[in-house]
């Protein structure tokens, strides 16, 4: 049975429960509480076993489903699911990823951008972002001009069939939307949502003060995270 194992732990784990309380009557509220405790402290894994995983490396394994570890890997496995079902949405159309789409859905909320503005905020490097410009331009998706404001910069805006196509892709994109937060109730997606743009005014923080430049930066910034008690 495969889930003895856990129905031990629990098991023990109830029983310590039970100690701690004493005489007070025990709720599934409160055991909840201990329980998120007792993980928060010992650092446990807390992931299902990943079945793309085989059966060498148990010790590395174990690394891998630490919480953070298993978060990192479960937002990487989600990013390319989205990117399948963006590619399979876009086919017949001159967009050619995600970052096509999201570039011309966001000249497609202001009158005009410079092309550094338009690639940080795609959250893109410049070498990439550049080719999705050149894309957009090359399809007429896209317009482009000197910049009045500073000779050495050019503005883009979506041009008119630009428009027509994304007011299409929207419709189109709802049902990616529906397909990505899959089998989760309201309930679930409105947590999840929360958590999620948590994460993201977290890390568009640090995008936009350029914080994160080398691997050396990322562990500082993890051991800043841990210290201040995140």
């Amino acid at each position: 049975m495969k889930s003895y194992k856990v129905l031990q732990q629990v098991i023990d784990l109830l029983e310590e429960f039970e100690q701690e309380c004493g005489d007070k009557r025990l709720s599934l509220s409160d055991f909840s509480g201990f329980l998120i405790n007792h993980l928060e402290q010992k650092n446990i894994s807390v992931a299902m076993q990943d079945l793309r995983f085989g059966t060498k490396e148990t010790n590395k394994q174990e690394l891998a489903y630490q919480i953070d570890n298993a978060i990192g890997r479960f937002l990487v496995y989600l990013s390319r699911y989205s990117k399948s079902y963006i590619k399979k949405t876009l086919e017949g159309t001159p967009l050619q990823s995600s970052e096509d789409f999201t570039a011309l859905a966001i000249l497609f909320t202001h009158e005009s951008l410079t092309k550094t503005e338009l690639i940080n905020r795609n959250i893109q490097e410049k070498t990439s972002g550049t080719e999705v410009i050149r894309r957009l331009i090359s399809s007429g998706l896209v317009q482009e001009w000197d910049d009045q404001g500073d000779k050495r910069s050019k503005r883009i805006s979506i041009t008119e069939s630009g428009q027509v196509l994304i007011n299409q892709l929207f419709d189109e994109m709802n049902y990616v939307g529906k397909m990505l937060s899959g089998n989760l109730n309201y309930g679930e997606k409105l947590k999840l949502h929360y958590l999620l743009q948590k994460l993201e005014i977290f890390h568009a923080q640090l995008h936009e003060e350029r914080l994160i430049n080398t691997k050396e930066d990322i562990r500082l910034m993890t051991l800043e995270n841990i210290q201040s008690g995140n």
